[in-house]
């Protein structure tokens, strides 16, 4: 079964614009568990610019499901995952100046480092898991980190099946048999959405997580948030 963990950093987003704390981020983390998602994901960055830092040590006294924290691991953002301990990290090389995430690692290059720092949050018993592209050389090295899953970034997906190209989803089918392969779990996301999703859960059974937030809270605006909750649980299972 594969698990839905809802990405809030556009409700951080909508928060900031005002100034004040409408709407409550800890409520509607609170409300989306209570409609059935498995877990809560959240992506600070060094500019604060949607999900504070304080935001994250405050989720994790009411996030009761799983809790991914995703950044690029600069030492600020090291300190704050070991100091919260969430049950995963998802290590991400965006640089400071990107608008989202855009790229996966290049596994191979950057080995060293990763396992350094894999190690560590191993250490204080937090799962981990690498943002990558679906590219089996990639995900290969990356089972030499260290690191306990990968997370495939499906935009290239996404992108082809808005156009009708269903073959999009071959290079994701071949790198989650990689996965297996090498024992790594499997994660996925990035524009996923109630359009595609059900398709790129059909062919790669092993999935065992999506993280969704962009598509998700705006097909919400249309369809509310609890409902549309129940519509990526429906795809998934």
């Amino acid at each position: 079964m594969t698990k839905l963990s809802v990405n809030i950093n556009k409700i951080a987003t909508l928060r900031n614009s005002r100034g004040g704390n409408v709407p409550d981020l800890l409520q509607v983390a609170t409300d989306i568990q209570e409609f059935g998602a498995e877990g809560i994901t959240i992506h600070p960055r060094p500019d604060e610019r949607h999900i504070r830092y304080q935001d994250a040590f405050d989720l994790k006294k009411i996030v009761h499901t799983e809790y991914n924290i995703e950044g690029n691991p600069i030492p600020k953002f090291i300190d704050l995952v070991l100091q919260i301990k969430p049950t995963q990290v998802t290590l991400v090389p965006d640089g400071e100046d990107v608008l989202t995430s855009n790229a996966g690692w290049d596994t191979v290059t950057h080995k060293d480092y990763l396992t350094e720092i894999i190690a560590e949050f191993k250490r204080n018993g937090i799962r981990t898991s690498l943002f990558v592209d679906p590219i089996t050389s990639m995900i290969e090295a990356a089972a030499k980190t260290g690191t306990d899953r990968v997370e495939l970034y499906t935009e290239a997906y996404a992108k082809g099946y808005a156009l009708g190209n269903k073959e999009a989803i071959i290079p994701y089918v071949q790198a989650a048999k990689v996965a297996h392969q090498v024992g790594l779990g499997l994660n996925a996301g990035h524009d996923l959405s109630l359009e595609n999703l059900r398709y790129f859960k059909e062919n790669i059974p092993t999935l065992l997580e999506v993280s969704i937030g962009h598509a998700l809270i705006s097909e919400a605006l249309y369809l509310g948030l609890q409902n549309v909750v129940s519509m990526y649980l429906y795809r998934l299972k």
